[in-house]
């Protein structure tokens, strides 16, 4: 217990230190961005949000997990919500990212549309900024933190499916992949830990897992919970349709808290990358930590988020613009 102790604290001081000094690809961004040309910007995407939330739960792990594509292919640009055409097939086409909710794609449009309805504000703020704040909106409403979001990302001027090749973690990651993915990013192996806890909500598809339950000669993956491997199966035949969705966390599927740590623990990570951050030891305290306090992993998750949304971010008009619609370039 000492040295989980004396790791959280370590991780603690690193990352205020990493806050308190962003990287230079962040230097340009700032809270209040928009203070002078639209100062209630933010204000207007939370009624927007709030408002498609009312409508449908999806829009949570929707817009939070567009948010995290987004920014591991290109950069926090909102190149992923970019709609093909004939000459073009964009990022949001890439196999890799057809299974993005549509909700998530609607509440930043619909955004978009409720920030340009202010003559003030028409043309001014980028979608990539946008769905930056939709995605802390999101996380409140699912009960989570709250917290600041930096602004000032240009929309990115390219969105192509071949972008996305090799970008994205995949369900069946080893940890050294899944640690190199995410340190190409200046991700550490807390970010990574910190950032998998939004599998607290959401939903994937059976043949995303489906190996971890009907593996060689029918097995089941012995880091699974045998009798959570048994539910799977009654919901995921061996022969079901593929789209049937399954929720991330079977305990608190709504809720953006802890739980998922706690799964973890039980062996009830859904995809075997979620399950070997806790048989892992490099990343075992980590999960320790905080299935024990939801506080601590609220701040980890904090400083994590924050990390990502200055990846690859454009803050020189020679880099991006402002998208007049955010589904399609200038």
């Amino acid at each position: 217990m000492k040295n989980l102790r004396e790791v959280v604290i370590l991780w603690v001081t690193i990352q205020s230190v990493f806050l308190l000094f962003p990287s230079p690809s962040s230097a340009q961004l700032k809270q209040n961005h928009y203070s002078k040309v639209c100062p209630n910007v933010e204000l207007v995407v939370r009624n927007a949000v709030t408002k498609k939330f009312m409508q449908t739960f999806v829009t949570v792990p929707g817009t939070l997990r567009l948010f995290f594509h987004d920014c591991f292919v290109n950069g926090c640009d909102a190149s992923v919500i970019i709609q093909s055409t004939g000459s073009n097939k964009a990022e949001k086409d890439s196999k890799d990212d057809l299974s993005l909710a549509g909700d998530g794609f609607d509440t930043v449009i619909k955004a978009k549309e409720a920030v340009d309805a202010i003559p003030q504000c028409r043309n001014k703020v980028s979608c990539a900024d946008i769905l930056a704040m939709a995605t802390r909106d999101v996380i409140v409403l699912a009960g989570g933190p709250w917290f600041p979001v930096e602004l000032g990302r240009l929309d990115g001027l390219s969105s192509t499916a071949k972008s996305v090749t090799g970008k994205l973690p995949h369900p069946d990651f080893n940890l050294n992949q899944l640690i190199s993915l995410f340190a190409s990013h200046g991700l550490t192996q807390a970010d990574l830990v910190a950032l998998s806890g939004a599998h607290t909500l959401g939903f994937s598809h059976c043949d995303r897992f489906s190996k971890r339950i009907y593996g060689k000669n029918n097995k089941i993956d012995a880091t699974l919970n045998r009798n959570y491997a048994m539910q799977l199966r009654g919901m995921c035949p061996r022969n079901v349709d593929p789209r049937i969705a399954i929720n991330m966390d079977p305990v608190t599927p709504k809720r953006f808290d802890n739980q998922y740590f706690k799964n973890l623990q039980m062996g009830k990570g859904l995809f075997s990358s979620d399950q070997v951050l806790y048989t892992d030891k490099r990343t075992k305290p980590f999960v320790d930590a905080w299935a024990q306090n939801p506080f601590a992993f609220n701040k980890a998750f904090v400083a994590a988020i924050t990390k990502l949304g200055r990846v690859g971010v454009k803050t020189h008009w020679s880099q991006g613009n402002i998208r007049h619609r955010c589904d399609a370039f200038n």
